[in-house]
């Protein structure tokens, strides 16, 4: 395996596992008092500012006019649809009915790189992305308490936000491969900020920011630089030295961490089924890795057949 694949498989681990902490945090935070539409615009927001800031210490890179409404499209599916969506959703649902959910992206990821890219649906392939979901569902059973919030119309939410994110992966793949990280992200951030801004402007207003419970400012804090500044720092990495269904099948990391996190925080253990739902998903994830691409089957002779 090469060093930039490397990069872009470390890259999406430390994302994935800022992630794993999202739904927790973010539950705890809405249970504070802040909306869900508010919670979504200090993120774009805080992060937007935050990336113009690193990148006064980087390399100033230009952009075409042609890639900037690329990055407005990207924003929309990558970071407006889907963090709206999933921060609603998750108003509306447990975070058990969101996490199983969410492992629906590899899934869908892989159907519309088969579309959109013309990417091979091998037999190793399928086998990977279902096997990490197996492995995915077992932790998330295990660590329900029974909270399954039936709420139809958060569960609807939480999938929207997975199919929008599916489709950032896909039809922006190119564009992230263009430009570095904090580059992309500062315009997308800048994007998705005036895309919200002027749904929460009355609730930024009416909001009384010295009554707030404490969980309410230091989280939303947390929150706009842990899953969402470095996440999204190290998100464009995968995504650029990784195919699409690879990057999307490492979403079933985030149960992982959040069965991690309950054992460090003494609210769960590690048991046996823990451990063997980590062997599936990692197995699914390296099958995956291991299936060909369509750039490595057209440079095959037709005798040779994909797994």
């Amino acid at each position: 395996m090469d060093i930039d694949k490397l990069k872009g498989h470390g890259a999406m681990i430390g994302a994935e596992f800022l992630w794993g902490v999202s739904a927790p945090l973010g539950k705890m935070i809405l249970a504070g008092g802040m909306t869900p539409l508010l919670l979504t615009d200090c993120r774009m927001i805080g992060a937007a500012i935050l990336f113009w800031i690193i990148s006064l210490f980087t390399k100033n890179e230009k952009v075409s006019p042609k890639d900037l409404l690329n990055m407005f499209f990207a924003s929309l599916f990558g970071i407006v649809i889907n963090q709206c969506c999933f921060i609603w959703g998750l108003s509306l649902t447990s975070p058990v009915n969101a996490s199983i959910i969410t492992t629906s992206l590899p899934i869908l990821t892989m159907v519309l790189a088969a579309i959109v890219l013309h990417e091979p649906v091998t037999k190793l392939k399928v086998g990977g992305v279902f096997l990490g979901a197996i492995g995915a569902l077992i932790l998330i059973i295990g660590s329900s308490t029974g909270e399954t919030g039936g709420a139809s119309a958060g569960d609807l939410l939480v999938i929207c936000a997975q199919l929008s994110f599916s489709c950032y992966l896909v039809f922006f793949k190119k564009l992230i491969g263009k430009y570095s990280p904090v580059t992309l992200m500062k315009w997308m951030f800048t994007y998705a900020s005036i895309c919200v801004i002027p749904f929460t402007y009355g609730e930024w207003i009416n909001i009384d920011w010295m009554a707030a419970p404490s969980i309410v400012i230091w989280g939303a804090i947390a929150f706009v630089v842990g899953p969402t500044f470095l996440s999204y720092l190290l998100l464009p990495l995968g995504q650029k030295n990784l195919r699409p269904t690879v990057t999307a099948m490492y979403n079933y990391v985030q149960p992982i961490v959040a069965s991690f996190v309950a054992v460090w925080a003494g609210i769960g253990k590690f048991t046996i089924a823990n451990g063997i739902a980590i062997v599936l998903v990692f197995t699914g994830v390296f099958l995956v890795t291991r299936s060909k691409s369509r750039a490595q089957m057209l440079a095959e002779s037709p005798d040779n057949n994909p797994r």
